[in-house]
């Protein structure tokens, strides 16, 4: 995760523009939103950048569209959702980055919001690209990250970008960093995380760490999956990452050395779609 500062109640936003990344990744089925918690949880930032009369524009990812754009992982359905959650209207851009947007950004109101569109369509976003960092520092006077979930990932919107404009922890993610502190930390032992996801390539690091301070881990999703197939078992249809046998048993050896016990699903049932 980028240094951030930690955001202060005392700062002035006052006519600035906040650049709020956040993480909408919400499954959407033919349009309609299906689970809202990840635009719930950072209602309570928004709010509170609307009273100190800021002017928010919103980057936030959705899917996995690899640089492309992709018609059905935009965030226009998300616009409608937060303008009914915060009874105002939030404007949706159907750009992210460019003079369009800069220009956007200067002329909405102070309390109002400007949703742009998928910072994914755009291939430099996680490439981490300096330059395409730089121009989406442009958009804003302050960053603010309340991306937790895709906050270990080093991409332009995330990690680049608080090299060039003046960045800030949101509340929200200050809340999960001290949560993981006081696990990893402070618990009273044996503990127990449990931890899941689609890939292992980008979860080894943070299961490495985990294994050194837990007494057991629970892996769940397709991390789970590929173990299960690396130790000899049929899993059927079930998604899987390929060719990670090295880090497979590099998170095995590790927990042997470490005394920490992995947890894997032992049986799963499955229905036709």
């Amino acid at each position: 995760m980028a240094q951030l500062n930690q955001l202060d109640d005392s700062l002035n936003f006052e006519g600035k523009r906040v650049l709020l990344r956040v993480d909408f990744n919400v499954p959407i089925n033919d349009g309609a939103i299906t689970e809202n918690s990840r635009i719930e949880k950072v209602l309570p930032t928004i709010k509170f950048l609307i009273n100190k009369k800021a002017k928010i524009i919103i980057i936030a990812h959705l899917g996995r569209p690899k640089g492309k754009t992709v018609p059905e992982l935009t965030l226009k359905p998300i616009a409608k959702k937060l303008s009914d959650y915060l009874n105002q209207d939030v404007v949706f851009l159907n750009e992210s980055i460019g003079s369009l947007v800069i220009e956007n950004s200067k002329k909405i109101s102070n309390g109002k919001i400007l949703l742009l569109e998928n910072i994914r369509f755009h291939k430099e976003e996680e490439l981490n690209s300096v330059s395409f960092a730089k121009e989406l520092s442009k958009i804003g006077d302050i960053y603010i990250n309340e991306a937790f979930p895709c906050s270990h990932r080093a991409h332009a919107s995330v990690c680049e970008i608080t090299k060039h404009i003046n960045s800030f922890a949101g509340q929200q993610l200050v809340q999960e960093v001290n949560a993981i502190k006081m696990l990893t930390d402070n618990a009273k032992k044996p503990t127990t995380c449990i931890i899941g996801g689609s890939k292992i390539s980008t979860k080894s690091g943070v299961l490495i760490n985990l294994i050194k301070k837990m007494q057991n881990i629970i892996i769940v999703g397709a991390i789970a999956n590929i173990i299960i197939k690396h130790k000899g078992y049929n899993i059927g249809q079930f998604i899987f990452e390929k060719n990670q046998e090295n880090l497979i048993e590099n998170v095995i050896q590790e927990s042997k050395k470490n005394n920490c016990n992995i947890v894997l699903t032992e049986n799963v049932k499955t229905t036709k779609d």
